[in-house]
């Protein structure tokens, strides 16, 4: 078979003009998912209007920041919450971080809005429930909810003292310009032994 030969074509070149893209809106507006758990309740503090310390505090004495923590009782997550709270604050993973920690946040902040801002008794509503609290008209005898409370007391300095820690970054401001915010426990013994706790 003889070649044949193929008459030369010219390819004309075609220039395609660059697409328009708009710019992405800046970051602020569009907020995405938490980059780790400091950030989570940084944003979630904020919008609940609460102390991160306190939120920091709650996760540490509740679960150590395992967001996988079960309770014998049933308690679920980062700040424990048993199925019957997680899914009256909205919370429909209790395993995800951000949703058990929101479910949480929210649940303190209705007992500190329900206890007139008294942290102890907010504590102990979050503890031992709130028909306890009803019951006995203070935090309850109980002697896990009495260390409980001050488990979570002394959390609370840690995580205020730590403020510049990597691990739990807060803005260390000094007491006089504190936020408004919960009431302090102070433990108080009374003569014949009784041990209460108190909000100053």
């Amino acid at each position: 078979m003889t070649p044949r030969l193929v008459p030369e074509q010219r390819v004309t070149e075609n220039v395609v003009a660059p697409r328009q893209v708009s710019p992405a809106p800046p970051a602020a507006e569009q907020p995405g998912p938490p980059t780790g758990i400091n950030e989570a309740v940084d944003r979630i503090a904020a919008r609940n209007l609460l102390p991160a310390t306190l939120i920091h505090s709650v996760i540490k004495v509740e679960s150590n920041y395992n967001p996988f923590a079960v309770s014998p009782k049933g308690a679920q997550g980062l700040m424990q919450l048993i199925p019957a709270t997680a899914r009256r604050f909205g919370v429909g993973d209790v395993f995800n971080p951000v949703e058990n920690i929101q479910g949480g946040a929210k649940y303190l902040k209705y007992l500190l809005d329900l206890y007139h801002n008294d942290i102890a008794l907010a504590l102990a509503a979050y503890n031992a429930g709130e028909a306890a609290v009803a019951k006995y008209g203070t935090v309850p005898p109980f002697r896990e909810t009495q260390n409980y409370l001050q488990l979570i007391a002394d959390q609370l300095k840690k995580t205020k003292a730590a403020g510049a820690a990597v691990n739990h970054p807060q803005p260390v401001k000094p007491a006089e310009t504190e936020p408004a915010g919960p009431n302090h426990i102070r433990k108080v013994v009374d003569p014949d032994g009784t041990v209460r706790y108190v909000t100053r």
